[in-house]
């Protein structure tokens, strides 16, 4: 007996931004006759993220990431049948398994999914996931930060930066957010941000000069290149934090370019802190408890970005790169 499964997979290297012609789908049949300690998933929800653009693909690979996704058949009987779990399964709708401990990115291949109660279950690829983790390790474990500290996060209104933003604003400090469209800006004012702005009509530096004349204490930074390097050269305070998460203003470069900061880091005394989630896999539970309680009590608000059909997914990852996505931008199938 077998079952039909689609699956995306990478059609040409990746050059700029990604296309629809970058992406083939595929359809192939799995067994449903499964081996003792296998169990087969069914896709539910997935996300895309910008990491998945920086990752190394041959031709033809299934493009990475996690779903939330529910146990259709198991000969295991850790994961019983009808159980909602987190999967590290790619982009594909059906996917048996054999070893679901194995070791993955965020944690084991497979895993439970958290009791999110009456929440929606795509938040556990958010606020409540990946990003959410990140973002909250990032700002405490990394950043540091400390009642009545200036913070600046950038790409604020996406599923990191907006978590961020929020916890620091939990933690006593002063945040301000860069985004790229006015209804970000709003959103990230209705959030709690106590500072905005649109960095395609208004320089970084304008910014804050404006919003945080005496220097920023922390930089979140989500975006790298030259924005990044605005910061570090002329807002930071000596001695100031910056927590790296990502650079999606150059994942889709084609040429690589030097920028070399080592001069006013150094003027600075700055602390530049790479942050990788998978590094805190131990202390997830103690984190999303955590992130839980604030949702609950509504110190933490959320947004979602959903597409609908697995179809489409090339459409949703794209759209990360074009500033498509209020918060977490997720895939129903």
């Amino acid at each position: 007996m077998g079952l039909r499964c689609k699956k995306w997979t990478l059609a040409r290297t990746f050059h700029g931004e990604p296309k629809l012609s970058d992406f083939q789908l595929v359809e192939e049949e799995i067994s449903a006759e499964l081996q003792p300690g296998e169990v087969l998933v069914e896709a539910l929800y997935l996300t895309v993220d910008p990491y998945m653009r920086v990752r190394s693909y041959k031709v033809g690979d299934t493009l990475i990431g996690e779903q939330v996704g529910r146990i259709k058949l198991s000969k295991n009987l850790d994961y019983p049948e009808g159980s909602l779990v987190l999967a590290y399964t790619g982009w594909r709708t059906h996917t048996v398994v054999s070893n679901p401990k194995k070791k993955a990115p965020f944690g084991t291949l497979i895993k439970p999914l958290p009791d999110l109660g009456d929440l929606p279950l795509s938040l556990a690829l958010g606020c409540l996931g990946m990003p959410g983790l990140t973002a909250y390790f990032g700002v405490l474990d990394k950043g540091q930060v400390k009642c009545g500290e200036t913070v600046l996060v950038n790409a604020a209104a996406g599923a990191v930066g907006s978590v961020a933003g929020q916890i620091v604003k939990i933690k006593g400090c002063k945040v301000i957010g860069s985004t790229g469209t006015d209804t970000k800006c709003d959103w990230l004012r209705e959030i709690g941000f106590d500072h905005v702005f649109n960095y395609k009509t208004k320089r970084v530096d304008d910014a804050l000069k404006e919003f945080a004349p005496q220097g920023v204490d922390v930089y979140f930074d989500n975006v790298g290149g030259d924005f990044s390097s605005d910061v570090m050269r002329n807002h930071m305070k000596a001695g100031g934090r910056v927590v790296e998460v990502g650079s999606i203003s150059e994942y889709n470069d084609t040429e690589s370019k030097e920028r070399s900061i080592s001069k006013f880091v150094a003027d600075k005394h700055l602390s530049i802190r790479g942050m990788s989630v998978s590094r805190y896999v131990d202390r997830y539970p103690q984190a999303l408890a955590e992130l839980l309680k604030w949702i609950r009590e509504g110190k933490l608000k959320y947004k979602e970005t959903i597409t609908e059909g697995f179809e489409h997914m090339p459409n949703a990852f794209i759209s990360l790169f074009r500033g498509g996505n209020i918060g977490k931008a997720v895939v129903r199938v």
